[in-house]
């Protein structure tokens, strides 16, 4: 059975029927105070005025971000990102001699030792299916008949795998064709909206006024119809059809089918050998990589600079939070052994905490994650992750990687994140995962602001890839200011402090939202009762 770590005494139910709220700036809506608003953030300003008031100093924490990438030098991150003390920049030395030569902002485990960085990679499901079909699609009836008799549920397995992979081929190569018809359909007309409105920015009465007299013009205008209103408003249309048809052409030639459902990208030898289990020491120090956008958004949620009055700033509140990238997800599916070393990687290099925004429905190398979960918890690391976006039961549908093995739980310092919305009335975000069992908290996770690719860039992003991060930091903001707790003792006053919801008691553990002013108050307690100091 599953032990719960919670003092229900301490929880907090706030249940509202028809919920009013406080207008909030949209930017700022996920720090916003649930008993001052309405709205359920996770309430920083009240948490750092009681910090204030007891008089309670930061010490430096690091969090591992382990995501596509971060861009280190963002003008709202580049203060707070983690450097590596004892390594030198650029002299191709491991001068720490910790296995990993150049990692100064952190290390990638998605790239060649000759600094070539590998983006684009395949879904578990493409790479089981090529495992399995070569023992169970050899088109030699007696070799399958032989081998199905042999192994008959793995042959059940194959069977369900094959149907998944070849399903998902087949919408890949509609959509393909549905996305090359879309282009030919609006390429003229968008280029030649550039060529007319050249470097005017973009305003809603604008476009309500123009009177194009081109066929092909007007045959495009629809594509504002489908932008939101910030994907266009006061830019350039240059810059609009750079975005829209950028991702139309990509979605012609048929991403999908060139990386997810790739047979050929399975054994990615020119990064390491994937069939190695215990290689440890691959990659490059390229923390950034070619594509950081994922990585970049969960940073700015957890730890943009605080107080520069530019961008946004982060849960953890302040500056006494040093982000560690590591780089572990590609476009595609992580691979279970690089989610394992990127956890070794920010134990062994000083991360207390762990954000891993990421997850997939299949993880033939669970073991591998499990084990390097259980060593970041017996060094008392902090791990918060992401719940998934698939709007499914995970008590059910297992979201990998998962805190459960056969059934128990591997380690007592992981916490998994819901995702909430601004709208008290409508509080899971529709797209969130859930599980009675296993989602324990939720977090702000809906039209979320933060930093972005483009060293001065900010977006609005959705997903449980946000609320993770949104809870990351404020347990770091808690940890940074009580030390000596332990990760178990933070993830308990975490779990302790939500603000419940009726909406959310039957699909989480707690029922709630954390609250960093709930949860500092009861650190203070704790150091009270401990006589800490």
């Amino acid at each position: 059975m599953r032990k719960l770590f919670i003092a229900l005494g301490f929880a907090f139910t706030l249940g509202f029927a028809q919920a009013q709220t406080t207008e909030v700036p949209k930017e700022k809506w996920y720090h916003a105070g649930v008993e001052q608003t309405g709205i359920y953030g996770v309430n920083t300003d009240q948490a750092l005025q009681f910090l204030k008031d007891n008089k309670r100093k930061a010490n430096t924490i690091v969090v591992g971000v382990l995501d596509s990438g971060v861009e280190n030098f963002h003008e709202d991150l580049k203060a707070n990102m983690w450097s590596n003390p004892k390594e030198i920049p650029g002299n191709g030395i491991d001068d720490d001699k910790n296995g990993y030569i150049d990692d100064v902002h952190g290390w990638s485990f998605l790239g060649t030792a000759k600094g070539i960085n590998y983006n684009d990679d395949t879904t578990e499901v493409t790479r089981i299916y090529k495992a399995l079909s070569s023992k169970y699609a050899t088109f030699d009836q007696k070799k399958d008949q032989a081998a199905i008799a042999k192994n008959p549920s793995e042959y059940v397995e194959f069977q369900k795998i094959q149907k998944e992979y070849l399903s998902a081929v087949g919408k890949a190569k509609y959509n393909q064709q549905v996305a090359q018809s879309k282009l030919n359909a609006i390429e003229g007309g968008v280029n030649k909206m550039v060529l007319e409105f050249g470097d005017t920015k973009l305003t809603k009465d604008i476009l309500k006024n123009y009177q194009p007299t081109d066929s092909q013009i007007l045959e495009a205008l629809w594509i504002f119809g489908e932008l939101k209103e910030d994907q266009w408003v006061g830019k350039m249309m240059k810059e609009v059809s750079n975005t829209y048809l950028g991702a139309a052409r990509r979605a012609a030639k048929g991403d999908a089918l060139s990386s997810h459902l790739n047979l050929d990208l399975v054994d990615r030898k020119d990064v390491d050998n994937p069939n190695d289990k215990k290689e440890r020491f691959y990659g490059n120090g390229d923390s950034n990589g070619p594509e950081s956008s994922h990585g970049t958004h969960v940073a700015g949620i957890i730890g943009a600079v605080r107080g520069n009055n530019i961008g946004s700033e982060g849960t953890v509140g302040g500056n006494n939070v040093k982000i560690m990238s590591v780089r572990t997800v590609p476009n595609g599916d992580e691979r279970d052994k690089d989610v394992a070393n990127a956890i070794y990687y920010a134990v062994d290099n000083g991360a207390k905490i762990l954000n891993m925004s990421f997850g997939k429905p299949y993880s033939p190398d669970a073991d591998l994650v499990w084990d390097a979960f259980k060593y970041a918890s017996d060094k008392g690391v902090l791990i918060v992750k992401a719940a998934g976006n698939s709007n499914e039961d995970i008590d059910v549908h297992v979201h990998y990687p998962t805190n459960f093995r056969n059934g128990n739980i591997v380690s007592k310092s992981v916490l998994t994140v819901g995702a909430s919305t601004k709208d008290p009335n409508a509080l899971k975000a529709r797209f969130s995962n859930y599980g009675k069992k296993s989602v324990d908290v939720f977090g702000p996770g809906q039209e979320i602001y933060a930093t972005y690719p483009g060293v001065d860039q900010y977006r609005f992003l959705n997903g449980t890839s946000m609320a993770s991060p949104a809870v990351a930091g404020v347990a770091a903001l808690v940890w940074s200011h009580y030390p000596k707790l332990t990760a178990e003792d933070i993830r308990n006053i975490l779990m302790e402090t939500v603000n419940k919801n009726d909406q959310l008691k039957d699909i989480s553990v707690t029922g709630g939202v954390v609250d960093s002013y709930k949860a500092v108050q009861k650190a203070e307690e704790i150091y009270k009762q401990r006589k800490l100091k």
